[in-house]
């Protein structure tokens, strides 16, 4: 009973705050306006002086057209300014002032167990709540890879809720439900941190601008708790940079590696262009090397994310 009061009681806090947000935006898209919108989904924004952004999944507003916000009576305009099916995220903008929104967390501060919530629109029903706890994280599922580690939330995934924020005890977003597991009994969540390393990118650049090293590493290391370099893709970054084969991989960016996973996920924090320090392993000395990542050669051709779709009509086909 303690549990569910603790829970409630952070929940009310959160909605009474000074930064509270009566959830987010709904989104409606319409192929075409005589037709009339299809609810999409729910979804995070945050505000500005210039305007109101809007976080959302791919297969809400990546591809759609004629994009309206909703908040209550309320309808906008949106402007899609990135679509980044690498991380099944897109991000939306609507000319508007004084709108509620919801204050960022991280992901990082989570771990297994840790009590989180998701608010969303199932179908055309009024704002639900679901509350949950983190069941783990991870990069893949049943031999299949996100392109950056996601959150696998134990809340129940309703149709309709694609783009929905998982939210911590503090009201904090920490990610973006990306795609339901287990028949609906669960979620991926994209983290908060991946949405703003996109939303970084499209602010400096005008779009998502993944790197790419160009390193090979033997699939079987995947369980192993060093990961060695095995060649490199010719004239690549990596293979101009001093690493060389035998090389164990210790830190990406900061990141520390001790599974082949972890080297797919501290990739995906990677800009192109932008120089990045790697730490390896030689003969039981480490060594810090730099390295300017290039442009991710699949970026234009990476099947849009999430690997498994959440049930969400988007409008007509």
């Amino acid at each position: 009973m303690r549990l569910w009061t603790v829970t409630w009681m952070a929940v009310a806090t959160w909605l009474m705050g000074p930064l509270a947000l009566r959830c987010g935006a709904q989104v409606t898209l319409a192929w075409n306006p005589s037709a009339g919108p299809d609810l999409a989904g729910y979804n995070v924004c945050w505000g500005t002086n210039s305007g109101i952004y809007i976080y959302t999944n791919y297969s809400v507003g990546g591809e759609s057209r004629d994009i309206v916000v909703t908040d209550g009576a309320a309808r906008f305009p949106a402007t899609r300014i990135a679509a980044d099916p690498r991380s099944g995220l897109a991000i939306l903008k609507v000319e508007a002032t004084k709108t509620p929104f919801l204050p960022l967390g991280k992901s990082s501060d989570l771990d297994t167990a840790s009590l989180v919530m998701t608010i969303g629109y199932p179908l055309d029903l009024p704002v639900t709540p679901n509350v949950g706890c983190v069941g783990g994280f991870g990069i893949s599922y049943r031999e299949r890879y996100f392109a950056v580690s996601h959150i696998r939330a134990n809340v129940p995934a309703q149709r309709g809720e694609g783009g929905a924020p998982l939210l911590n005890l503090n009201g904090e977003v920490v990610g973006i439900l990306e795609s339901s597991l287990d028949g609906g009994a669960a979620c991926f969540v994209l983290p908060i941190e991946a949405a703003e390393k996109v939303h970084a990118d499209v602010v400096r650049f005008g779009e998502a601008r993944p790197g790419w090293l160009g390193i090979r590493f033997d699939k079987s290391d995947a369980s192993a708790e060093q990961i060695e370099v095995q060649g490199f893709v010719e004239n690549s970054p990596a293979a101009k940079s001093g690493i060389q084969p035998g090389d164990l991989i210790v830190r990406v960016g900061g990141r520390k590696i001790s599974s082949l996973d972890d080297v797919l996920n501290a990739a995906f924090y990677l800009t192109a262009g932008e120089e990045v320090p790697l730490t390896v392993s030689r003969a039981g000395q480490d060594m810090d090397i730099k390295v300017v990542p290039g442009p991710n050669p699949l970026a234009g051709v990476v099947v849009p994310a999430p690997i498994f779709s959440l049930s969400v009509r988007i409008g007509k086909p």
